[in-house]
């Protein structure tokens, strides 16, 4: 199995940038929502985890896309 792209491919890099700062921003709300509480539902334990890794997945692709538009923006 191949791992899968947070965002669209057919975007221009600046577009997927903006969207996968904005799943970021997601992720991030609801984390945090899950955090203020004081006991997790197993069902919420095992969202909260999923939630994590999805908020890595995202953070990489950040990190992928900046390069790339900041890079474009150079040359």
């Amino acid at each position: 199995m191949t791992k899968q792209r947070l965002v669209l491919s057919d975007s221009s890099p600046e577009q997927r940038l903006s969207d996968a700062e904005s799943m970021h921003r997601q992720l991030d709300v609801r984390l945090k929502e899950l955090g203020r509480r004081a006991y997790l539902t197993p069902s919420e334990q095992i969202e909260a985890s999923q939630l994590k890794k999805l908020k890595l997945r995202a953070k990489d692709e950040l990190t992928t896309l900046r390069s790339k538009v900041l890079g474009g923006l150079s040359g």
